[in-house]
């Protein structure tokens, strides 16, 4: 190990260590194919809720769980390697999916608009024999000017109406010529007005995979998640998609 790499780990586990002081932990184990991890979460989202931080902006720590759309989203990664280099997470939580992606040799930008989301997340990179996952904060409404990716990934973001609404005016901004999104979702009410708007705006919203993920260990539901390819079309596309909306109307 390079003396810059020794520094960089002492101080992910300096990390790990604030952590445990700050907040009470679990660890949920993933594995899929020859990926595992121990992911390091806190015990109970419910105790992190913020009152003044809901009053100000409606936010919650959704961030501080291992979803069934993260784990979904991430075999998927796995089993399909995209062959992108630069590729962003948003709502990246502890940022399972980007550690996938990690361990395949890619170098991922976490985002989320929780600092504490970040810091778990690299501190998860670090605890499981990744590299140094980068990160940083990101307000889907207010995004760096000039910042393109050629994949985008996301795990269970549209589960509010103004999600769905910010995320289709974020696409535009942020995705290059020729990219795509890649988006898991386990049937959220307001996934339908999103996929909605983004054909409005001749974007092609594909269902490619479908997963089936546990989302109560004790009483053994599962949830569905489905993988969509989110990217821009040609304008004939369009044509499709208000076919496709009016045979629903029938």
């Amino acid at each position: 190990m390079t003396e810059a790499a020794s520094i960089d780990a002492m101080a992910s586990e300096a990390g790990e260590t604030e952590l445990r002081a700050r907040f009470e932990v679990r660890e949920e184990a993933f594995v899929h194919r020859d990926f595992a991890v121990r992911v390091l979460l806190p015990r109970a989202a419910d105790a992190l809720i913020d009152e003044a931080e809901f009053e100000a902006d409606e936010r919650l720590p959704y961030w501080a769980d291992l979803w069934p759309s993260a784990r979904g989203l991430t075999r998927h990664l796995l089993d399909r390697a995209p062959p992108e280099r630069r590729i962003l997470e948003l709502g990246a939580g502890v940022a399972l999916p980007s550690l996938a992606l990690r361990s395949l040799g890619g170098d991922p930008l976490a985002t989320d608009y929780y600092p504490d989301a970040l810091r778990f997340a690299e501190a998860n990179a670090v605890r499981n024999g990744l590299a140094p996952l980068r990160t940083a904060l990101l307000d889907w409404r207010d995004p760096p000017a000039g910042e393109r990716w050629e994949l985008v990934v996301a795990a269970d973001v549209v589960y509010e109406q103004r999600n769905g609404e910010a995320l289709s005016k974020l696409l535009p901004r942020i995705l290059a010529d020729g990219g795509r999104m890649l988006l898991a979702d386990p049937g959220r009410v307001y996934f339908a007005e999103f996929r909605d708007r983004m054909e409005e705006m001749d974007w092609a919203v594909e269902e490619i995979d479908v997963r089936t993920e546990t989302s109560d260990p004790v009483t053994g539901a599962t949830s569905t998640v489905r993988i969509w390819r989110v990217a821009v079309e040609a304008v004939e596309t369009k044509s499709h998609a208000e076919t496709r909306r009016h045979g629903e109307a029938w």
